[in-house]
């Protein structure tokens, strides 16, 4: 059994999500993190560590994911529900499988790993589970209708959980971060970043570290009094 915290991190391969990996095990953890294809990141990592190839909407993969962690790690401490997906464009040009995808990664997939380890904190009497949505989902934004669905979604279901598992010792908070300068940022156009940086009171986008530093504060002892909430990690664009 690991001596340190466990904790689960889905999407933790790239991205936001390997920000999120490599802050907890900065932090002391050890991380177990899937994703659907390697990369030279999760490759490299070594002790307190595991990566398995695993379909966020697979649900009896991520069951039997679950199960490894446990087997290897001895429990589960920590979850962050980070894998997502989005589909830009108006609603009514959006194909019906992209929205039936972001649903299924965004939403469904949360809903089902929260569901697995939280049958494995459940005896332990304890437990955080941090689930990551975003601004979109609290203000909206064109051509992110569906997207913005989930992760508004993904805030409701995060409050009436907090409530379920609280009694057990199971905190349950979301993180919503705002504009990030990662790849999926790539998309704007300079005159679109600009925009965004002018109406942010700190002046700038957000970084994976400014959303992973608020996840392992949720995650840990500091928080303990803490359940229930959205975190709002967006430079002020949204005060």
């Amino acid at each position: 059994m690991s001596e340190r915290p466990v904790t689960v991190v889905s999407g933790g391969s790239k991205g936001l999500g390997r920000g999120i990996v490599e802050a907890l095990l900065a932090a002391g953890h050890a991380v177990a993190t899937f994703s659907r294809s390697p990369t030279p990141f999760v490759q490299e990592q070594r002790d307190q560590f595991l990566w398995e190839a695993v379909d966020a909407t697979d649900r009896e993969r991520v069951r039997a994911f679950v199960r490894t962690v446990v087997e290897r790690f001895g429990r589960i401490d920590g979850l962050v529900n980070n894998a997502g997906v989005a589909s830009e464009g108006v609603l009514p040009l959006v194909r019906e499988d992209a929205v039936r995808n972001v649903i299924a990664t965004n939403l469904e997939s949360a809903i089902h790993l929260a569901q697995a380890v939280s049958r494995v904190m459940l005896p332990q009497r304890a437990g955080a589970i941090v689930n990551i949505s975003s601004i979109v989902g609290m203000r909206g934004y064109a051509g992110l209708s569906v997207y913005s669905a989930t992760k508004g979604a993904l805030d409701a279901f995060t409050r009436s959980l907090a409530r379920e598992l609280g009694p057990r010792g199971i905190r349950v908070n979301s993180v919503a971060p705002g504009y990030l300068d990662t790849e999926l940022s790539a998309t704007l156009g300079d005159e679109q970043k600009a925009q965004i940086i002018r109406r942010t009171p700190l002046g700038r986008l957000g970084t994976a570290d400014d959303v992973a530093g608020a996840v392992a504060f949720l995650l840990s002892p500091a928080a303990r009094h803490i359940t229930g909430i959205t975190l709002v990690v967006d430079g002020g664009i949204t005060c």
